[in-house]
This record gives structure tokens, sequence and C-alpha cells, in this order.
């Protein structure tokens, strides 16, 4: 799978059962020292089997760099990184060989690769392929915030259950990353819930990016949406993305909508920010603001009717195995990772075309 940014190049290999999975890094500025310690904690926050709000599979994700990298220095072009696969179960997924999961990528992969697939734990289709993009994500972060840019995110929903409050500061260090704790506590409620009827569900996480810089991106595909919905959409389950008050914008008038400018310190700014800091593919300096939904993870322990793809019968599936009841809570962290890999590559590519002015 591979990002191929204006600067910034990301192959990830690998499969959920694999031995092993991994990421090369191209672009890179060399002679950054890698913060370890950061770099831990964003896999941490990702990894699973923690708690009872996800999946029971425990996997250290201990990255190790192969290639790139000496004494925690980025010494090359094109770094890669490994995390090795310790605890698989590829035996729960026998049952899924020729029977496709409801909402799963299990038949439109077999439509598409036929029997060579690797179907165990969803192989490449996985959430499990996020953390080796939250290696590259944590890298970039740590550039972004040297260069005094912050990504901060929260879980703004869980089915129906809703944060309160602002984003403004960060909360990857709550035990549950909201605003309100109170509201926090019912969206568990609200997992462990569908956790207990054999369900599962879904839900929105919220990203504010501050310190950006306004002239970033361009008109068209060369848009900051553009750049940022393409890697967005890498992560498995996202089923959509909106910008600033996005398709609430589709009911307001254009008085209503439109951010009206003014100054302060010599600095153009906006009373609102229905834009979400993007005019035109653009950025204007102000937070950049957009929120992700997430569908409700398919492989759920209800009964539910499917096909049997080798006898070309109907059927019915009973899903087991390890899964996420819901898995908006880790993949937080995969959207921070995304979203500065995205932006590192527009200041980048900003940096070098002021250069070539």
């Amino acid at each position: 799978m591979i990002f191929s940014g204006n600067v910034l190049k990301l192959q990830i290999f690998g499969g959920s059962h694999t031995d092993k999975i991994g990421v090369e890094i191209s672009g890179l500025p060399q002679g950054i020292k890698i913060d370890y310690a950061n770099l831990k904690n964003l896999l941490s926050r990702r990894a699973p089997g923690k708690n009872a709000l996800s999946t029971s599979r425990k996997e250290a994700d201990e990255p190790h760099f192969t290639a790139g990298v000496e004494n925690n220095i980025i010494t090359e072009n094109k770094i890669t990184a490994v995390i090795y696969n310790t605890n698989t179960r590829s035996k729960d997924y026998e049952n899924q060989r020729f029977v496709p999961r409801p909402g799963h990528a299990d038949y439109t992969a077999f439509v598409k690769y036929g029997l060579d697939r690797d179907f165990a734990g969803g192989g490449s289709f996985s959430g499990r392929m996020t953390a080796p993009l939250c290696i590259a994500g944590a890298i970039c972060m740590q550039i972004l915030k040297e260069k005094g840019i912050n990504i901060l995110s929260r879980i703004a929903s869980i089915g129906d259950v809703c944060d309160k409050g602002e984003l403004l500061s960060p909360t990857d260090k709550n035990d549950f990353p909201t605003v309100d704790k109170l509201w926090g506590e019912k969206m568990q409620e609200k997992i462990l819930k569908a956790k207990a009827e054999g369900d599962s569900v879904g839900g929105v996480v919220e990203i504010s990016v501050t310190g950006l810089p306004a002239g970033l991106g361009g008109p068209m595909f060369t848009g900051v949406e553009s750049e940022i919905s393409a890697i967005i959409f890498g992560i498995p389950a996202v089923k959509g993305i909106e910008f600033g008050a996005g398709f609430n914008s589709a009911k307001l008038s254009g008085s209503e909508n439109n951010d009206e400018f003014y100054y302060e310190n010599g600095i153009v700014k906006t009373y609102t920010n229905n834009c979400g800091g993007i005019l035109g593919g653009i950025t204007n300096g102000m937070p950049l603001e957009f929120k992700v939904a997430f569908k409700p993870t398919p492989s759920i322990a209800k009964e539910q009717r499917s096909v049997d793809l080798k006898a070309q019968t109907n059927t019915k599936i009973t899903v087991g195995g390890r899964h996420d009841p819901c898995v908006v809570p880790r993949a937080v962290p995969a959207v921070e990772a995304a979203t500065a890999v995205a932006l590192l590559d527009l200041i980048l590519q900003g940096e070098k075309e002021a250069k070539n002015l």
C-alpha cells in the first residue's frame, strides 16, 4: 500500500497475521533524531488488548528500524521500520475463507485477488495496518511540533452520544480522549452495550491543527483537503470526512457560512471558521479543522446472512475470533498520524517551492 505525496512517500507492507508489518518512508529530512518515547506513546495508544473496549489480542507493537536510522537518527533518504506480529490466531478465520463477512472487504478481496488473497485477520485490509502508519506519523508529528504545529484530537461521538465542549487542548493523556469526561463515560457505556449484544458501533474523530501558516496547498487536486483525504481514507473503516462546517454548510446561507476577516496584530484572521482553515484548497492561517466518520466494526457475533463463494449458495455466518466492538478509540492516533504525514508533506513541498523562487 503506497501513499505518494509531493515529497514524502510511504509504502506499508505485511498483513494482520504475517510475521511482520512495516513501513518504508522516503523524503524525510536527514539528521533528525527520532523521539522514541513519543513514537512508543502513539503506538501504545493505538495498540490492542488494553481494556474491554478493544480486541483481546495483545501485541507489544515494538518498532524496529532496519534501514536508514542509526542511534535513532535519520541517516538516509529512505528509512524502514518493522513491527513483529506475536499473537496471531489464523485458525479463527478458516470459516471465512469462502464465506465473506457482511460489511468487510472479504468479498471484494476475493473478487480481485481470488485464492491468493491473505484473508487471515483481514490481511492487508485490517486495522492492524495502521500501526506502521503510526510509526511514520509519530516522526512527522515530531518535526511539525518543532515548527510550532500541533495536532489536537478527540472522539467527537460514538453512535448517537456526542462529546460536549470545544477541542482547545490535548486529550491524549485522558483515559478516554474526550473533552467532557462524563460524556466520554457515556460513550464507553455505548460501546460495552453493543459488545454485550454481540454487535458493534461506529463514531467520529475530530482533529484541530494549530500553528499552520497560510499559503499551504493549491487549487483543485493540489488542495489541502485532497491530500489529507487521500491518506485518511487509507485507514480501514473510514467512511466520510468533512472540513469545517462540512455538510452542515449546505444548510446555511452565504452570509451565515462566510468567515468574515479582521486584522489582529498585523495578521489576517476570521471571526468564525466554517471553512475549517482552508479556502480554495489553501490554508488561511486559522486552525485546520475536520471530522472523520468510522463505520461500526463489520466482525460481529450476531448471526448474519452471507454466501458461500465456493458452493455458490446462500448461507449464514457467525463471526468468532477477537475483534473491537468499536474501532474509534484506537483509530484516534491513526488519524493523527495520517494528518501529520499529509501536513509535513505539504510543509516540505512549500519549503521546496520557496527555495526555487
